[in-house]
């Protein structure tokens, strides 16, 4: 417990060290949903699911959330955060090429770098990368074990949201 606790507190260090800008620019792309006529619609992929439930069903839901759905039709005022474990998740991909075709500003969190060879983050108007490449622990055969991709979605989504209602504040007050 102490391994995997001392693993997590280093995972959510580099993650709040290393993508604060990211997270800034996530939450000012997310806002201009909210000043304007928009939706923040939330696309998530496999375990990120649990980032669109603490958005629409948390103690403190996202303002103007909805979960995005194939069958929605985002409008120019609409901004999507698109969350999947890997950068080469083919929906999100599919999504994020769709998005880009009808020019509908998106961020995107996965755990790939931001690099030449990453798609999404190069069609994304902002990205974040979680770093996860492989397991925090070593396993009984040597195998890497355990990949908190969710936890760390999550972890993110907080500090967007608390970036985001700060800004929402500020603005309130002009």
């Amino acid at each position: 417990m102490k391994i995997l606790t001392t693993q997590i507190r280093g995972l959510l260090e580099r993650l709040a060290d290393g993508q604060e800008e990211n997270i800034d620019e996530t939450a000012r792309l997310l806002a201009q949903a909210l000043v304007g006529e928009g939706r923040i619609l939330i696309a998530t992929f496999d375990e990120m699911e649990a980032v669109t439930a603490t958005a629409l069903y948390g103690a403190e839901p996202l303002q103007g959330a909805v979960r995005y759905t194939d069958e929605m039709v985002p409008t120019k005022a609409d901004r999507v955060w698109l969350l999947a474990r890997n950068a080469n998740h083919p929906d999100a991909l599919a999504l994020a090429r769709k998005l880009a075709d009808q020019f509908i500003p998106f961020a995107a969190l996965t755990s790939g770098p931001a690099d030449d060879s990453n798609e999404l983050a190069d069609l994304a108007f902002t990205y974040i990368s979680t770093g996860l490449k492989k397991g925090l622990l070593p396993g009984p055969t040597g195998e890497r074990i355990v990949q908190p991709h969710a936890l760390a979605a999550l972890f993110i989504y907080e500090a967007v949201k608390l970036s985001l209602d700060e800004m929402l504040e500020d603005d309130e007050e002009f």
